[in-house]
């Protein structure tokens, strides 16, 4: 009898590991469960659709390693099989002086991480890449670009079923035992059964750790990002990704402009507490959620150090002015009314019991059970080198 996996999540990291784990080991039993109607239901389709190159990682870290990685293997995924992408190129712009020194760092991180083409950019060259941007210098990344990774994650689902797996939706897990060395998933769809477990259940993977009998060490603290999309015959305004310095203190790029893969131009995100894991339209509350998150000496910690930059991302949620005069710091000629109300995603983010944000990836091995416990971007870029670094670790087990 081959042996079984369950994996917790049909994310692109959770997909993208059943469909590795399917090519290695074509004779494992391999089945993703998803609580979701469809895969890639929420982080995965809930973001700006760029592929990261490995530009803003420490050298040596795991983000850095499989952002280089992950990047190639998912434009030559995308290739294959016929995902639209772009390799379009970004700029990252600082806006004065001051956010010189931290521009260098980048593009010393850029240069360490193996990255291709980086040039820095005085005022007249960026001008010729994006004649509407406004700044002291740049950093051009060629190899960085957009895709579609809603149709990455169906094509994925293709491909594991075509191998032999399944893929199984309107599967919710409620409740999880482990008992004689076989994992036992009780779930919306029935019972499952399993001799390994990996859960990449991104939103919720806190929760199925606990539910697995362990405890992940840090919580789980749901960011909402806001995005404006550019009126269409404002487009012109940017031809590729512009994106500010960010600051290094936090995890997230600042508020930038994406063109999208299939038309359009969006701005944002801005990175606010969400009342709920699932709080797309801002108007979700969840008892439960917003439970996790007040009652966890963590937040409280984070919210004490960073107090200044809470109540600035806070404002620009609920100013549209001061959104825009953020993105005029990129792009001056932006005004209120090129700004329409665009979508917004969820990013889960790990937070320690100190209040430190958790910037790597994170894993929780075990004799039968790895956890994926903290995959934030470029977890979307890099997901099939991520699922290599998983199959690595759990290999001995097959």
């Amino acid at each position: 009898m081959p042996k079984r996996v369950i994996i917790a999540g049909a994310g692109i990291v959770g997909l993208a590991v059943a469909y590795k784990l399917k090519k290695k080991f074509p004779s494992l039993s391999v089945t993703v469960l998803e609580k979701e109607e469809r895969v890639g239901a929420h982080q995965s389709s809930h973001n700006s659709g760029v592929l990261h190159a490995g530009l803003y990682y420490k050298p040596g870290s795991q983000k850095a390693r499989m952002a280089v990685s992950g990047i190639r293997q998912m434009v030559a995924f995308c290739a294959e099989h016929g995902v639209p992408f772009d390799i379009c190129g970004k700029l990252v712009v600082a806006a004065c002086d001051d956010e010189l020194p931290a521009l260098n760092e980048l593009f010393s991180r850029g240069s360490q991480n193996g990255l291709q083409g980086l040039r820095m950019l005085v005022p007249n060259e960026m001008l010729e890449i994006e004649p509407h941007v406004k700044g002291v210098a740049a950093i051009h990344v060629p190899e960085e670009g957009i895709v579609d990774y809603l149709s990455v994650c169906e094509v994925l689902q293709k491909q594991i079923c075509t191998m032999g797996g399944a893929v199984r939706t309107h599967a919710k897990v409620l409740k999880i035992e482990e008992k004689k060395a076989v994992w036992i998933f009780q779930t919306t769809a029935g019972v499952f059964e399993s001799d390994y477990f990996i859960n990449c259940a991104g939103l919720y993977s806190d929760q199925i750790c606990i539910m697995a009998g362990e405890s992940p060490g840090v919580r789980i603290i749901p960011f909402r990002g806001e995005y404006y999309k550019i009126r269409e015959e404002r487009n012109s305004l940017v031809r590729h990704l512009i994106y500010p310095v960010p600051d290094a203190t936090y995890p997230f790029l600042g508020v930038h402009f994406t063109r999208l893969i299939h038309g359009g131009v969006e701005a944002g995100p801005n990175a606010i507490l969400s009342p709920s894991r699932e709080g797309y339209s801002g108007l979700e509350w969840s008892g439960t959620d917003l439970w996790d998150s007040f009652s966890y000496g963590g937040f409280w910690r984070f919210m004490a150090r960073h107090k200044a930059m809470c109540f600035e991302e806070l404002k620009r949620s609920f100013s549209k002015k001061l959104f825009c005069q953020s993105l005029q710091k990129l792009v001056p000629e932006i005004a209120e009314e090129d700004l329409e109300p665009g979508g917004s995603g969820i990013r889960a983010q790990a937070m320690s019991h100190d209040g430190l944000l958790v910037n790597d990836f994170c894993f929780l091995e075990r004799a039968r059970a790895l956890h994926v416990i903290n995959a934030p971007s470029p977890a979307a870029t890099a997901s099939l080198a991520i699922a290599d670094t998983i199959l690595d670790r759990v290999e001995p087990f097959f």
